[in-house]
């Protein structure tokens, strides 16, 4: 199987959330999947919140289920949207 590039957003539970300890934990998880070159941007969205997007490669034969499940139980997460999902060539 190839690989897959994903694009995903994190949004905190509010504004107080400590996104640099929902960055390492996803991290963390996301290359216990086997995941390669993960990259992070923070986004405002309105009133002190800000929203993480995670960019990564993963294996495709993962699936975007299990990413879904697994970002979505870190501590302050309040949900996780697959935003963009790409075969990867070459």
């Amino acid at each position: 199987m190839g690989m897959v590039i994903l694009i995903i957003k994190i949004m905190p539970n509010s504004a107080g959330a400590n996104l640099s300890e929902i960055k390492s934990s996803a991290e963390r998880e996301m290359l216990n999947l086997g995941a390669k070159s993960i990259t992070f941007e923070e986004k405002p969205i309105a009133f002190g919140l800000i929203a993480l997007y995670l960019k990564m490669a993963l294996p495709e034969e993962k699936g975007t289920d299990i990413v879904e499940t697994i970002l979505s139980k870190i501590a302050d997460v309040s949900s996780v949207t697959i935003e963009d999902y790409r075969r990867a060539f070459g």
